[in-house]
């Protein structure tokens, strides 16, 4: 069978691979798209959307025991967990529904299979009909990744979960341990939690959020205690004792081990890249702990082959895959595309407080030798914080002293997944803190504390 002809290919349907066909399509390339499970990939089906309408029911929930403060009544508040995840599974299928929409728009073809590439400029799909061939002069491998997986804790999907486990679970746990505070780990203990779990988040690291400044890090350890988390750091877990309806972990501290008994454990302990099976060794692809090497322009060194996403490694995020796709896009259709830098790409976590950062912490500003000016200011001197109800967190700022470079930028709060942007626009404009100063911010929203943690690292701070 003669193989089908493309003038690219792209692997894998997440926000990496999508996006980067859309592109493509719209400079003209004769475009296909390889996906062997849903349109969307992890993060629309399995990852950043449906966990977002599971904390937004987490949310409401909350807010609903607070109805008093607002002057409201609630009686009977309560919950249904099918319900909730029922519209969690809802939101993600009309969202890949519309990818696919997306792809019919763009002309782009859609083959649903397990790719391999045996050999350069070619992929084979394995589908429900049998094998398709297909060729094209740039090949783009957006295959994503996985949960690690660590010997003695792996999912059953009964009493272990992943997050794909946790996104649909078969109950509402009562003792809940959750392995690793990143991200993943913090945004499905601060659901759970919420809805009345009894939780404990163990981290090998000395804090919580260990990516994020250490005053944010503290600030939320501060504020998970309080809402009745427990947290343990410097910690490990050794070992899960399974037996019918219980785990018996054995958690390791400062050299000494002790054993808690949990009805379910979330295993959040970071992600593998989806590399086996596609045939990269054999064509000279380098993977190094389970991700492609890559160059600045997502080159893989084999020549017509590109690695975007998490399967290129860190940052792990989708906007990065998302504009990593666009790069390459435009690059192989003749463009002259800026590389990323990933110091200029936002991290956001939706726990509650919620947390957002971008560029260097205040201790890597140090690190890397600069002389800092360090801006904060808190929610409690925000007006419109305290008439939503939401006085609790704050926004630091770190400077260059000499040029007024904005290195970082490092919030925790209500919302502040929403501003960080407004940061990130800056970093990316290469803006100094006299143009921030500058910036007229419109009263009254939350976006005036960016303006005044700015002011702060100055000594101009006007509200606190």
């Amino acid at each position: 069978m003669a193989a089908k002809s493309f003038d690219m290919i792209v692997v894998g349907s997440g926000p990496g691979g999508y996006v980067a066909a859309i592109r493509a399509a719209q400079l003209g390339l004769n475009v296909a798209i390889v996906e062997r499970e849903n349109l969307g990939g992890i993060c629309l089906n399995w990852g950043c959307i449906p966990t977002k309408a599971l904390l937004r029911s987490a949310e409401v929930f909350h807010l609903m025991h607070r109805a008093k403060e607002f002057g409201l009544k609630a009686d009977g508040i309560g919950y249904d967990l099918d319900a909730v995840v029922a519209r969690s599974r809802g939101v993600a299928k009309q969202l890949s529904g519309g990818i696919g929409h997306l792809m019919k728009k763009n002309k782009i073809t859609v083959v649903m299979g397990t790719a391999t590439l045996p050999a350069k400029g070619r992929v084979q799909v394995k589908t429900d009909k049998g094998a398709e061939e297909l060729e094209a002069k740039t090949i783009i491998l957006a295959t994503g990744a996985r949960a690690r997986e660590l010997p003695g804790l792996e999912a059953d999907g009964d009493l272990v979960w992943t997050y794909r486990h946790a996104l649909q679970p078969k109950r509402m746990p009562k003792k809940l341990l959750v392995i690793g505070s990143g991200a993943i780990g913090i945004e499905f203990a601060s659901f759970f939690n919420t809805l009345g779990a009894d939780t404990t988040v163990v981290e090998v690291m000395d804090r919580v959020l260990p990516v994020e400044d250490a005053e944010v890090s503290a600030f939320a350890k501060k504020a998970f205690v309080k809402q009745g988390m427990k947290i343990l750091e410097k910690s490990t877990v050794k070992k899960l004792d399974r037996s019918p309806g219980k785990v018996v972990a054995h958690i390791e501290a400062g050299g000494k081990t002790e054993t808690m008994e949990f009805d379910t454990v979330i295993s959040a302990v970071g992600i593998v890249g989806n590399v086996e099976g596609l045939g990269l060794e054999a064509l000279g692809v380098k993977i190094d702990r389970t991700h492609v090497v890559t160059d600045e322009f997502c080159r893989t060194g084999v020549e017509g082959l590109y690695a975007i996403g998490d399967i290129a490694g860190a940052p792990w995020l989708a906007h990065k895959a998302s504009h990593e796709g666009v790069m390459v896009a435009e690059l192989v259709a003749g463009g002259h595309p800026h590389p990323i830098k990933p110091g200029s790409i936002a991290g956001c976590t939706y726990c509650h407080p919620q947390v957002a950062s971008v560029g260097m912490t205040e201790a890597k500003a140090k690190e890397a030798g600069f002389e800092v000016k360090v801006g904060r200011f808190p929610f409690i001197g925000n007006g419109k914080a305290i008439a939503l109800g939401e006085a609790e967190g704050f926004i630091k700022t770190v400077f260059d002293a000499k040029t007024g470079e904005l290195l970082g930028a490092h919030m925790i709060g209500a919302e502040v997944t929403e501003l960080i942007q407004g940061y990130v626009i800056g970093r990316t404009l290469e803006t100094t803190e006299a143009e921030l100063m500058e910036t007229v911010f419109p009263h009254p929203t939350l976006s005036e504390m960016m303006h005044e943690s700015v002011l702060d690292a100055y000594g101009r701070a006007l509200h606190f």
